[in-house]
């Protein structure tokens, strides 16, 4: 399901998320990285709150995205989705699927 639509600026990436709980305007920004592990990116809205991270990752088809992670107090959990590149140039959305349940 896609929850966003994105376009790339100078530095990461700038589009709006729509769900059903909430719709805002959101920028990924670069994070200072501390680690391996550390984000590549911040999510921000309104200029300074940050509602999420991204890192970056390759498929298993060698496609390069982002694993993402919003969260905020407004969230009951966590939400991991991924920013994919659509067919049209500087476009990217964000798709969420609902985790599979283990068996």
């Amino acid at each position: 399901m896609i929850i966003g639509n994105f376009k790339t600026t100078d530095d990461g990436y700038k589009g709006v998320i729509k769900t059903l709980a909430f719709t805002t305007e959101a920028e990924f920004v670069p994070a200072d990285k501390h680690s391996d592990k550390s984000p590549d990116y911040r999510i921000i809205n309104d200029g300074d709150t940050e509602i999420g991270v991204a890192w970056k990752e390759v498929s298993k088809a060698d496609n390069a995205y982002l694993s993402v992670r919003l969260d905020g107090p407004t969230l009951p959990s966590s939400v991991s989705c991924a920013l994919v590149k659509t067919g049209i140039e500087h476009s990217f959305t964000l798709v969420w699927e609902r985790p599979r349940k283990r068996q």
